[in-house]
């Protein structure tokens, strides 16, 4: 059965939430602070299938454990809730290594459909990583000696493989489907984001900073994620072998 850690510290969410996601068939478990999420995912066998993630919790943020079970490289799916009207959260959930973001309040269904697509997607990138024989590639793109493995959520370079959380994979295709482009933030914070008001274009810098390190030779001096003074970014895919 799929297993769903919630990290609420208000117990009636943290209640609410557990009645209607066992409703649906998945076994559910409370914790109430990051420190206790981390301990949790410690254990050898943690059997968590996705996490949904309060951002304001006591003792460590969800911003904080996030981002520090990315540089564990635990890439168990994160959906963040945060609160409503602070666009700076959103953004700051996915820099920190959110796959997805709720605000509050939010419908149940809106909820149960987003954990449904979060789950579907990294089931269908564990069997792309066990099938010996995979089928033809149809959700990949090849430059420069890289792939990007869009529904595997991988980058593939030098022999390595790094893992991408949903965010990053989805701002590279964004990036890639317009190669040459200028694309500015405001369109990375509406069209890969979702996020339609005004809030720090800051973070989005960041973002782009540990995109870099994965897909450049040098982070410091770019050759395919351009920064374009005042406005955004443009993708250059040199020695690109195709789409």
């Amino acid at each position: 059965m799929t297993r769903i850690l919630i990290v609420e510290d208000e117990q009636h969410l943290a209640d609410g939430l557990r009645f209607n996601l066992e409703a649906e068939c998945y076994d559910t478990e409370v914790v109430e602070t990051g420190e206790a999420a981390l301990d949790r995912l410690q254990v050898p066998d943690p059997s968590v299938d996705l996490m949904v993630l309060d951002v304001m919790l006591p003792g460590l943020s969800g911003f904080q454990v996030a981002a520090k079970l990315r540089e564990q490289g635990d890439y168990v799916p994160i959906l963040m809730l945060t609160a409503r009207g602070r666009a700076d959260d959103v953004v700051k959930g996915f820099e920190a290594g959110a796959d997805d973001y709720l605000p509050k309040p939010f419908e149940l269904a809106v909820l149960i459909a987003r954990i449904g697509a979060l789950l579907r997607r990294h089931a269908w990138g564990r069997r792309q990583q066990s099938t010996p024989t995979p089928a033809p590639p149809v959700d990949r793109y090849e430059f420069a000696g890289r792939e990007i493995d869009f529904a595997a959520l991988e980058l593939r370079r030098d022999g390595r493989t790094l893992p991408l959380t949903l965010m990053e994979a989805n701002l590279l295709r964004y990036l890639v489907q317009r190669e040459g482009q200028v694309v500015s933030r405001k369109d990375i914070l509406e069209q890969v984001w979702g996020v339609h008001e005004d809030t720090d274009t800051r973070a989005i810098d960041n973002f782009v900073v540990r995109l870099r390190r994965h897909i450049e030779d040098d982070a410091a001096s770019p050759k395919h994620l351009l920064t374009v003074r005042s406005v955004g970014y443009r993708f250059v895919a040199e020695g690109n072998v195709g789409r």
